[in-house]
């Protein structure tokens, strides 16, 4: 039995003719690949693929490197080159623009939540990839759509499909078939049948564009012949009866469709014809009752894909609500792989698209699948076995809910959002390249089928919802590309051309952006292009044709727009704008031709961009991008610069530039006028392989002078310094200022320079002239560096034997030059013997030098006719022995004619090679310069390794011998150095120091920590007579200081210390020393002593002065002795108290009862305050009454002087009164809060409990059900409720002070507990949340248990209220007043007048009155809530 007889396949196939000679005459769909077998195809892409660049991709680096899962499920390398694109257009009438982004507001179906994810802001991508759609109207089908709607009433459009022809569905039954001409062919139905079986809902055109499927809102399906335009079949039984068709889809197979519809079922329909007779079997491939399909895609191979192995399989892909499948319908129904969408927004649309792709030289289909805002990308294959596998590619995230996804090709995607935007993206490297309104298409929505109006709207509010926003029918893609359906026309989509792009891009006047888009298609770095085809040469021939056109275009347009009047910077700013533009294409495209010739002379028709030509070349000639210039160009260019006095820019231009186009004796003149030295030896060089005459026309300039023993110009200087680095750089082999010269010519060079340097006479040399110049010359110039030239040199110089007699002769012309004069300082001979030296020492030598002559610098250095540099000659003898200048004398004599010079420096050199460092010391104590560095000498001998016992002992005996010295030089370091390496030989230390200063100063840097020697004190083991000698002498020399050194020192006897402070009567110390041993009263009695004798040296002083300082002293004094009792009357009870401080105001007012109220003394005044001030400090110590008392009963007041003390006793009064309106304030504020606070917890005790449910948190049971095992209910005041039973299995209970406390298992498993205060009382502490109110059976009983209640008359609060009060300090931001109000209570049933002393570990040691962060709050109570 056949599937379809014979004579309907002729047909087809006749059909398929026709129609494939009609799509070449307009179309020409695929002309060039469908001549392609699929190994041909293989071939060009391997072709292709060397043509790819691999930056195009731009893999971004990974911070961590990938795993093995990763790597197999996905692969990132994905290199596509063959684009299956239709580059032909319809006969359509083109809108050109608003073919970019116009921003314009969506239609009024787009409006959802999804547009709030639209935070970012796009990037301007219109001017990096241009216009990359077109954007088209058809007219012809659009108006024949609303003519049928008016003219035969065929409703509005439902869906399109697009092959080669174009088929419209309509509202009301009608299939409007359109050519590629955009006229009607056929118009199919009626609308009879139309009522019968409602809007078409899908459409589907077969591969050969022979058969048209059409399926209907009430479930019908027709199919007819495109051809013949008759009804073929009428299927209404395929799939369960009063569901819509949201889907009907021909596979590659014609005698196979795939219809879903509204009940999410999908099902195989297979097309036969048995006898005549055409049949329809259907089967279920999907059934909705285990999830909805709402989108299926069959995959479809192009007539060039036929033979890939995967289209045997007949793939499917559908995706449900929940997830994607992948199956396969041949050769038996297989499921391949599903994938479930994880979480995503209910109402967004799945999407499904299948593509060819070209990934590692093989073409396989990619399915794209998406739903909300992320698209995933999976790679179909099949392997040798013959099963598929699916790996997921890098899949793209969106900031924008999609409705469609289409491929337009393998490499560019089109998207269309939530908005009616559409975004057209590169696929691999995911950059958005244009983003399009298509608001005005008014696009067509599927909603009323996906929620099945026409059958009663039978469907699931799932369903329902992602309908919202289904427009699957409404856009289709064929041939590169896609048409959109709107309510009363079509438009159809596709890529411009790349000289389309570039052209949109000149009619919007953006010249720059199309040159730099031009330069993309260049470079092959462009995205989604079209029409450039033929092999990387070709293409790039091809673009840089244009890209010429565009430049000339871009010239004229920079000198037509250049501002005719102004000032001359805006036409400068304007061509610096714009000819740097030209001058970057031109070397870009390698067209220096173009560059000098046409551009150059169109430019110089204007002066000012002439200008800014010229100076757009300098960058790329000192880069060296430009070598050559036509003569011209050069002579203008140098012109240029000169007249802008921009010499120096010359210079650097010159030495980069070919100048054999140059006129070079004119170049010559100009460098040298205008003291462009590098340029003129580039020039003689590189022009004229002269390199001798720039070296004489220097040597000129600076040899008068140095013969003449002038100081040089700084010009003259910097000519001199560049002779030196060029006859450096001609003996190296280097070209100057830059390059190398020509291998050739390197010996000559070499040879020439050499036999130059060495003339006995320069040329036109005058009778007077010395022999040989040039070397003296540089000598003088700089000997250091130009011996250094020469060391340099013969390092390069091979072993030959002209190489050694050049060096030989060199030698002995410096040494003859050097050594029979005497115009060179000591400086300059010894770097010659220095040069000599290392040549000397060098294993090959061949040079040979006279000894004697060393021996002749050694007198010369060691025995000068005058004292003048000292230094310069020690250093220089310095460096000559250090080069291995050694071996040329004898030692001792060396020794002793450096000791004789004083040079210290070369002493210290000779006695380390023979490890004698104990004399190194006197070396450097006899150095005034370096005396200071023998302590860190010392030191690195003493501590670094290496060095032998004896070696140390010496050195350390050397330094016990020169103590005195060391001590006198620098105490602090000599402290430090016996500190650290003998610290047990501090004793002997300090009998060897006999002069008691110096003892002084070397105990003072050793004991006291603040002069700062980094020595651990604690390793010292200092005994106390060593400490109290250092403050026996600290007495002698600096008594002020006793006290505080004291206070630092830790190492001392207090009774020994007592009695040498006693001799030195330092009665501050003494007093200072008992304090600290405890005997308070004797401390006091000392201080007390010394301000009596002050107060009567007052007291009997005449009226001669003002101002005495004694005064001062006594205030000083009075001011100590306070300090001593206000330190320790913490410590003392009341009668100790008074002990201290009525003797201190005894002896402040006897000065006042001694002298008569009528002659009042002169310091009367002064000493009243002063007693007022002593007042005031007793008051906080000494009860007030006590202190009237003490005063009344004084003989001398009793006698009726009471007013002599009245201000005493009302300055006291005032206090009282201040104090007394303090303490009633704040007690009426801490009352009121009190009350409110008492208030607000009873009212929170007193408050029901409302729980959030009727049953059990943690068993979920009710708990009324449970009321038979008399169980208790506890309720929490967060509203959870517990069966007591419960919430022990949950070990929620603790016993505190005989309590059962409870916690909320919810709320503290959740971390939900708060601390409680630990301010208030013991019963709080913990994270426990005792807050719950007991319900039971027997709840009206009284449940407590009066035994178990506390003792002490302390009041305990319930758990109901400790939660309240608990809430109400969490109100407050800091310390709650009533927490204040209770320590307050606390503090005075413990004492009375106790003052809290943080040295003491009393209880109030952690009183909130301590915390830095303790305020009084004096704000209003906050409200509560409710």
């Amino acid at each position: 039995m056949e599937n379809e007889p014979d004579h309907e396949n002729v047909e087809q196939s006749l059909c398929a003719k026709t129609t494939e000679e009609e799509l070449n005459k307009s179309f020409n769909l695929e002309a060039s690949l469908s001549k392609f077998s699929y190994i041909d195809l293989d071939k060009e892409l391997e072709f292709k693929n060397d043509l790819i660049d691999d930056k195009e991709f731009d893999i971004p680096q990974v911070d961590t490197p990938p795993t093995l899962e990763s790597i197999l499920n996905e692969t990132d390398d994905e290199d596509e080159s063959f684009v299956l694109e239709d580059p032909t257009l319809l006969n359509i009438d083109t809108i050109d623009s608003h073919s970019y982004d116009t921003s314009s507001v969506a239609s009024s179906d787009s409006g959802d939540r999804t547009n709030l994810k639209r935070k970012k802001k796009l990037p301007d991508s219109f001017s990096l990839h241009g216009s990359v759609m077109r954007h088209s109207l058809l007219k012809g089908i659009s108006a024949q759509i609303v003519s049928a709607a008016d003219k035969v009433d065929a409703g509005l459009p439902t869906a399109i499909a697009v092959s080669s022809l174009i088929a419209v569905g309509t509202s009301h039954g009608l299939a409007l078939i359109f050519d590629q001409n955009q006229a009607l062919r056929l118009c199919l139905g009626s609308t009879s049948v139309g009522g019968q079986y409602g809007a078409i809902s899908a459409l589907s055109i077969n591969n050969d564009c022979s058969r048209l499927l059409c399926g209907f809102a009430k479930g019908q399906i027709t199919m007819w012949d495109l051809a013949s335009g008759k009804l073929l079949r009428s299927i209404t039984d395929a799939h369960p009866p009063g569901t819509a068709i949201l889907h009907i889809k021909f596979t590659d197979d014609p005698t196979l469709a795939i219809c879903n519809d509204s009940g999410g079922s999908v099902f195989e329909l297979t097309f036969k014809r048995v006898m005549g007779v055409r049949t329809c079997e259907s089967r279920c491939l999907f059934s909705g009752s285990k999830g909805e399909v709402c989108c299926i895609e069959p995959l479809h191979s192009k007539p060039e894909l036929k033979d890939h192995p995967i289209t045997q399989f007949s793939l499917l892909a559908m995706a449900s609500l929940t997830k994607i499948l992948v199956i396969g319908l041949k050769p038996s129904l297989k499921v391949w792989m599903t994938f479930p969408y994880g979480r995503m927004d209910p109402s967004s649309v799945p999407l499904l698209a299948w593509h060819f792709v070209a990934v590692h030289n093989y073409v396989n289909p990619m399915l794209a699948f998406c739903r909300g805002d992320v698209v995933h990308f999976l790679l179909v294959k099949r392997d040798e076995s013959g099963a598929i596998h699916v790996t997921k590619q890098k899949h793209l995230h969106l900031y924008y809910d999609l409705i469609n996804f289409t491929w337009i090709n393998s490499r560019t995607i089109v998207l269309l959002d939530s908005v009616e935007k559409l975004h057209v993206i590169d696929r691999q490297t995911q950059e958005e390249l244009e983003t399009v309104e298509i608001s005005e298409v008014q696009l067509v929505y599927n909603s009323s089928h996906f929620k099945s109006l026409a059958t009663g709207g039978n469907v699931s509010q799932a369903l329902a919802l992602v309908g919202e926003k289904a427009c699957y029918q409404s856009i289709s893609s064929y041939g590169g590309q896609i048409f959109y359906l709107g309510t009363k026309s079509v438009y159809v989509m596709m890529l411009r051309s790349w000289r389309e792009r570039v052209d949109h891009l000149l009619k919007q006047d953006c010249l720059t952006e199309a040159l730099a888009l031009a330069w993309s298609f260049h470079e092959g770095k462009a995205k989604a292009v079209v029409g450039l085809s033929g092999d990387a040469s070709k293409r790039k021939a091809v673009v840089a044709d244009r890209m010429v056109e565009i430049l000339f275009h871009y010239a004229d347009r920079a000198l037509k727009k250049c501002p005719d009047q102004g000032k001359i910077q805006v036409m400068e700013q304007h061509f610096q704008d714009m000819v740097p533009v030209i001058v970057d294409y031109c070397l870009l495209l390698q067209r220096k031709d173009l560059l000098f010739s046409q551009m150059y002379d169109k430019l110089s028709e204007n002066s000012v961009a002439k200008g800014v030509f010229l100076e757009c070349l300098e960058p790329y000639i000192l880069s060296d991008k430009l070598m050559g210039i036509t003569p011209q160009v050069m002579k203008d260019l140098i012109v240029h610069f000169q007249d802008k006095k921009l010499m120096e820019n010359v210079e650097a231009l010159i030495v980069h530039m070919d100048i054999t186009s140059l006129d070079i004796q004119q170049v010559v003149l100009m460098c040298w006028e205008n003291h462009l030295y590098d340029a003129m030896i580039y020039v003689y060089n590189r022009g004229m392989n002269e390199f001798i005459s720039p070296m004489e026309k220097l040597f000129r300039v600076i040899a008068p002078p140095l013969n003449a023993g002038k100081t040089l110009t700084d010009e003259q200087v910097v000519m001199g310094n560049k002779l030196l680095v060029y006859i450096s750089c001609c003996l190296a082999g280097r070209a100057y200022p830059l390059g190398d010269i020509p291998e050739d010519l390197v010996p000559l060079v070499k040879n020439q320079v050499f036999e130059f340097l060495i003339r006995l006479h320069s040329a036109e040399a005058s009778p007077e002239e010395e022999i040989y110049p040039y070397v003296r010359t540089l000598l003088h110039f700089d000997t250091r560096e130009f011996l250094n030239v020469l060391a340099l040199t013969f390092e390069d110089f091979k072993n030959d034997k002209q190489a050694v007699e050049y060096q030989q002769r060199i030698v002995d012309i410096l040494l003859k030059v050097m050594v029979e004069n005497s115009d060179f300082t000591p400086s300059q001979v010894g770097c010659l013997f220095t040069f000599l030296a290392r040549q000397l020492a060098k294993p090959d030598n061949t040079l040979f030098v006279n000894r004697t002559l060393f021996d002749q610098v050694l007198e010369f250095l060691c025995s000068p006719d005058d004292d003048s540099r000292h230094s310069e000659r020690q250093q220089v003898l310095l460096e000559l022995l250090q080069a291995g200048g050694i071996v040329q004398f004898e030692e001792s004599r060396l020794i002793r004619m450096a000791e004789k010079a004083e040079f210290y420096q070369i002493c210290e050199f000779m006695y380390e090679r023979e490890h004698q460092y104990d004399k190194i010391i006197d070396c450097y104590l006899r150095d005034p310069l370096r005396e200071e560095e023998v302590f860190n000498y010392i030191h690195n001998i003493l501590s670094i390794p290496g060095h032998s016992a004896e070696e140390k002992q010496s050195v350390w005996q050397k330094a016990m011998d020169h103590i005195e010295e060391l001590v006198s030089l620098k105490p602090c370091k000599a402290a430090e150095l016996v500190a650290t390496h003998f610290s047990g030989q501090i004793e002997t230390v300090i009998k060897k120091l006999q002069n008691q200063i110096l003892l002084f100063k070397f105990l003072r840097s050793l004991l006291d920590p603040r002069e700062g020697i980094h020595v651990n004190q604690e390793s010292l083991q200092i005994s106390p007579c060593i400490t109290e000698q250092f403050i026996e002498l600290l007495c002698q020399f600096n008594p002020n200081q006793v006290i505080e050194t004291l206070q630092v020192l830790e190492c001392y006897r207090l009774e020994e210390t007592i009695q040498i402070t006693q001799k030195y009567q330092l009665h501050e110390v003494t007093a200072y020393l008992l304090e600290k041993k405890g005997d308070i009263h004797g401390a006091f009695l000392i201080m007390l002593e010394r301000l009596q004798s002050k107060l009567q040296e007052i007291t009997h002083q005449g009226e001669n002065t003002k101002e005495d300082p004694s005064l001062k002293d006594v205030e000083d004094t009075m001011v100590e002795t306070i300090a001593l009792c206000q330190r320790n009357s913490h410590n003392l009870n009341q009668q100790q108290r008074e002990a201290l401080w009525f003797p201190l105001l005894e002896a402040m007012m006897a000065p006042q009862k001694l002298s008569s109220s009528a002659v009042p003394h002169l310091h009367s005044e002064a000493l009243k305050s002063l007693t007022m001030q002593v007042l005031n400090s007793m008051a906080a110590f000494i009860a007030l009454p006590s202190i009237l008392q003490r005063i009344l009963q004084d003989p001398v007041y009793g006698k009726g002087k009471l007013g002599e003390i009245q201000g005493l006793i009302l300055g006291m009064l005032d206090t009282f009164n201040y104090e007394q309106t303090l303490l009633e304030t704040t007690t009426s504020l801490l009352n009121q809060d009190l009350h409110w606070s008492l208030c607000n917890l009873r009212a929170s005790v007193t408050r029901g409990l409302n729980p959030k449910q009727d049953y059990c948190s943690i068993c979920l049971q009710q708990y009324k059900r449970r009321q038979e095992m008399a169980d208790e209910i506890i309720v929490f005041s967060c509203g959870h409720l517990y069966h007591a039973f419960c919430l022990q299995n949950k070990e929620c209970t603790t016993e505190i002070e005989g309590q059962t406390r409870w916690t909320c298992y919810k709320c503290s498993s959740s971390n939900k507990v708060g601390k409680l205060s630990e301010n208030s009382s013991e019963i709080k502490k913990g994270r426990i949340t005792p807050s719950q109110v007991k319900m039971s059976p027997s709840y009206h009983q009284s449940k407590g248990d009066p035994t178990a209640k506390k003792a002490t008359s302390e009041p305990i609060l319930d758990p109901q209220q400790i939660q309240a009060f608990d809430q109400l300090c969490r109100l407050y931001r800091g310390s709650s007043r009533l927490a204040l109000l209770t320590e307050l209570s606390q503090n005075r049933s413990s004492e009375s007048y106790r003052l809290f002393s943080g040295s003491q570990s009393s209880p109030a040691f952690n009183s909130i009155f301590q915390n830095e962060n303790f305020q009084l709050q004096l704000i209003p109570p906050p409200v509560t809530e409710d």
